[in-house]
């Protein structure tokens, strides 16, 4: 569900330390912009921030990275943030679509989290899936060494598309999980969807999939 409309959300945007708006000199330049030459975690699709920020928090030795396309939701994980009086210092966002992740990124990533991703249920619409070929096509460029997805979603059938192609597309599964929260997962931290979910007992499908590269 996409987010009512913010207001001011432009100067939001416009104001954030934490907001990258120019894309165009990213692309093997994330070295420089964390000022280190630690990990890369990227989250496509963060909604409001709650998963991504926990995350930098955690684990500060790691740079964090959430994505999202649509400026509302944004601009409310930016207040969310920014709001804080600890705002991590390797954690920063970025408003774009995923189709030009390729083009943002180029062998710097060591991990992508999807969490609750659009299911697009409909088949002519496939390809849009963050776990079709295409996209994995596009992660094949931008994973530094071995390629490792780690998903969670509440869509039985989009989980089961995604055991297929990423099956077929050369990635061994670690971990497969029908109900993670009554599962052997430890230091699981969790969406704003996830907590929903978990309140309303709905079960929650996990994977963590790795496709070993050797030639990087």
């Amino acid at each position: 569900m996409r987010l009512r409309n913010v207001k001011n959300k432009q100067d939001i945007l416009s104001n954030s330390t934490l907001l990258i708006t120019d894309l165009k000199d990213l692309k093997g330049n994330w070295k420089t912009i964390f000022n280190n030459d630690n990990p890369i975690y990227i989250e496509i699709g963060m909604g409001k921030g709650d998963f991504i920020l926990e995350n930098a928090l955690t684990y500060p030795n790691i740079n964090f990275i959430g994505i999202e396309k649509y400026d509302s939701i944004v601009a409310r994980a930016i207040q969310k943030i920014e709001g804080r009086d600890d705002i991590p210092s390797n954690l920063k966002l970025l408003r774009m679509d995923a189709k030009v992740i390729d083009e943002v990124f180029s062998k710097e990533v060591d991990r992508i989290y999807l969490n609750f991703s659009d299911p697009w249920p409909k088949n002519r619409h496939s390809e849009r899936r963050l776990t079709s070929k295409t996209f994995l096509d596009k992660y094949e460029k931008i994973f530094k060494n071995d390629n490792e997805i780690i998903m969670k979603t509440d869509n039985t059938n989009l989980f089961e598309y995604s055991l297929v192609t990423l099956s077929t597309n050369g990635y061994h599964f670690d971990k497969v999980s029908l109900d993670l929260h009554n599962s052997d997962v430890e230091s699981n931290i969790m969406t704003e969807y996830e907590k929903k979910f978990v309140e309303k007992n709905i079960k929650i499908n996990y994977l963590v999939a790795i496709k070993k590269v050797s030639n990087k």
